[in-house]
């Protein structure tokens, strides 16, 4: 990455007028260090190995998850904090913390949400929802500001209608390749009972692995009518593997 250096010899400072000293050197003027702009193609090529780099490296991490369900249709509600640890491959675990609200929402809604993901750690093969080119056609739709910064868009269409895969759009940043949000509406319903899902994702960089920070989304369902539901995470603590990070390592 670039750094701009004014000179720092002896003669002239430009615009100055004034004379700096020969017999010593002047301190150096460190302009803030500015990322370049990727173009489409190597922001994916980044994005898709770090999902790989995170997949082999994260070997667990904990986090704080607040989850705010509404069934507007019956204009109740409730909010549930919880402590998340995860540990790879296949372990999710939940603590509660507390909850507040209607004791309908909290076993309609918000348990069934946060057993279907353990169910999806412990049971399925998380690669086949992973959003990389195994599973999803993309098409560059430009640049966009999210998250107050530069993004490049890109339009993503599942390769086959699997539980788990959405038809719509990410966000990588222009700079770095992370992944800033993703958004759409899923392919195929998980229930009978879940008529259509659609959301918003918004991710985060913690070190050198990439987290879900916040969720939006809307549940039409054939029982309880439309479910919006928000979930933010916060206090992330990963650990890497030591295994993986050796592996990374190259040979002197």
């Amino acid at each position: 990455m670039p750094l701009f250096v004014l000179p720092a010899s002896g003669g002239v400072l430009p615009g100055s007028g004034l004379v700096a000293p020969s017999d010593r050197t002047a301190p150096a003027l460190i302009a803030p260090v500015a990322l370049p702009r990727m173009a489409p193609e190597l922001a994916m090529q980044a994005y898709e190995r770090r999902t790989a780099l995170q997949t082999m490296e994260l070997a667990s991490y904990s986090s704080t998850t607040l989850i705010r369900a509404q069934l507007p249709d019956t204009a109740q509600s409730g909010e549930y904090e919880l402590r998340r640890h995860y540990a790879a491959p296949r372990t999710l675990l939940f603590k509660a913390v507390h909850f507040t609200g209607d004791g309908f929402v909290k076993s309609n809604v918000i348990t069934r949400l946060l057993k279907s993901e353990v169910d999806h750690v412990q049971k399925d093969d998380t690669s086949l929802t992973a959003v990389t080119s195994a599973n999803y056609k993309f098409s560059y739709k430009g640049t966009s500001q999210a998250e107050g910064g530069l993004v490049h868009v890109y339009q993503v269409k599942p390769r086959k209608k699997r539980i788990g895969l959405f038809k719509g759009r990410i966000y990588l940043d222009a700079h770095t390749g992370s992944l800033v949000r993703t958004e759409g509406s899923m392919v195929k319903s998980p229930s009978f009972f879940v008529k259509k899902i659609e959301f918003v994702q918004d991710y985060a960089d913690f070190g050198s692995f990439t987290f879900p920070v916040r969720l939006h989304s809307e549940v039409s369902t054939r029982l309880i009518g439309r479910a919006v539901v928000d979930v933010y995470q916060s206090d992330y603590q990963p650990v890497a593997s030591t295994i993986g990070a050796a592996q990374q390592t190259p040979a002197l």
